[in-house]
């Protein structure tokens, strides 16, 4: 029952970064109650996670981590390099994603913060004209939706979790 409960806060979680996606992407902002909902969600799934593993280290590790994600990515808001939303989205994935599972978030951050990047930059690679025109404002206006890789990179944590909780606990 536990792990049914933990399965379906990780899916309202990455259900939620969707929206905070295509939130961003389309208007360049992130919501406080969206970034407060991921919170509770996240809170809430590491609590369940560190009742049926017997060990808080994951929790304790997550809000670490969230703290010093925040204090790192404060600056760069204080000089206008990156969002508020950004900084309070980063803060709390350590909460959704969990202590175990940063390395497997940050390699993916990385990789989908490259590739949008590259399409920001280099518009003419992408195949339709709206989209090529749409991302050229972008990089006319001088901003990046940073919450789309955010989101992916965790909704791909997520899906590695569910696939490696299942399969630990011998369902196909």
């Amino acid at each position: 029952m536990i792990l049914a409960a933990l399965l379906l806060l990780k899916l309202l979680a990455a259900a939620l970064l969707v929206r905070v996606a295509v939130m961003d992407f389309n208007k360049q902002t992130i919501t406080n109650g969206d970034v407060l909902l991921l919170l509770c969600l996240g809170l809430g799934s590491l609590q369940l996670a560190s009742v049926v593993a017997g060990s808080w280290w994951d929790f304790g590790l997550s809000a670490i981590a969230g703290l010093v994600l925040f204090l790192a990515l404060f600056p760069f808001w204080v000089m206008r390099r990156l969002g508020a939303g950004d900084v309070k989205l980063m803060a709390v994935m350590p909460f959704v994603i969990g202590g175990s599972s940063l390395a497997v978030f940050s390699l993916l951050l990385l990789v989908f913060a490259l590739i949008t990047a590259v399409a920001v930059k280099n518009p003419f690679l992408l195949p339709a004209g709206a989209f090529r025109v749409y991302v050229q404002h972008l990089d006319r206006k001088g901003v990046v939706p940073f919450g789309v890789p955010i989101s992916a990179a965790a909704i791909c944590s997520i899906a590695v979790q569910i696939a490696y909780g299942l399969n630990a606990f011998g369902q196909p």
